[in-house]
């Protein structure tokens, strides 16, 4: 059966998205793109040098993988639409993950300032996933300024915490008409299964990845735990039963 990933004009087999920070060196965040199979990275803007002779990040990024420069530091929309600009006039190419945080503790995104930094990247042609707080209305507002995805978080950045908004993201899933990736938060494999088997078409995953004592084994690991979880998700799950039933007939039995 193909269940191709349809996402912004490409075709993506591997529904594990990579963010590309807190990685101990380049070459270890090459190996675990390369083993795990992953086709879509992010990477913020401040940590390209284009012009640069010295090791830079996108020497590591393999051919072929989509590379989505993120709007991370932006604060409000208008610092979000000029990191994108300058990330595209660059030669980073136009698929953008919209960040605005202003809130320097918990690290939330700012969803009103995310819609209209959507709207306008929108406009200009990019591809746009923005990053937001779980929210039905908001995640409506953002599918009308021309999100080709909406990227609830999961729990606060780099907590490692799990799907802790999993009622508002369901409701997502259930409610919106484009995809629906799972991102921040996610700190094991069997989180990011959890959130396939609900729904999600894809999820994003960093610091799990990156901070663990074998990133690219771990890296490994989530891209099988998403397809694990894709796969129950088509399966359609049994319904679960407040009473017990034996799973083999006891008629006849000991008569």
């Amino acid at each position: 059966m193909n269940d191709d990933f349809e996402l912004g004009g490409a075709t993506l087999k591997n529904r594990l998205l990579l963010g590309t920070g807190k990685f101990s060196s380049h070459r270890l965040m090459e190996e675990a793109i390369r083993r795990s199979g992953v086709q879509l990275v992010t990477v913020a803007l401040r940590r390209i040098d284009f012009d640069s002779r010295e090791e830079n990040v996108l020497q590591f990024v393999p051919p072929g993988c989509i590379l989505m420069s993120n709007t991370s530091g932006a604060r409000n929309a208008q610092e979000a639409v000029r990191i994108a600009r300058i990330a595209r006039a660059a030669g980073a190419g136009n698929w953008v993950k919209i960040e605005v945080i202003a809130d320097h503790r918990y690290l939330l995104p700012d969803n009103y300032e995310t819609i209209k930094a959507t709207e306008i990247l929108a406009g200009e042609g990019f591809v746009v996933l923005p990053y937001m707080n779980p929210d039905l209305m908001v995640a409506r507002q953002l599918m009308a300024a021309g999100a080709a995805a909406v990227m609830p978080l999961g729990a606060p950045i780099g907590t490692n915490r799990g799907l802790q908004t999993k009622a508002m993201i369901q409701i997502l899933i259930d409610e919106i008409n484009v995809p629906i990736i799972v991102d921040a938060g996610i700190g094991r494999p069997s989180q990011a299964a959890e959130a396939m088997e609900m729904g999600a078409a894809a999820v994003l995953v960093n610091t799990a990845i990156a901070t663990a004592g074998d990133p690219v084994a771990m890296a490994v690991a989530f891209a099988s735990a998403v397809k694990a979880g894709r796969q129950a998700f088509l399966s359609g799950p049994a319904a679960t039963k407040e009473s017990a039933e034996a799973s083999s007939p006891l008629t006849g039995f000991l008569r």
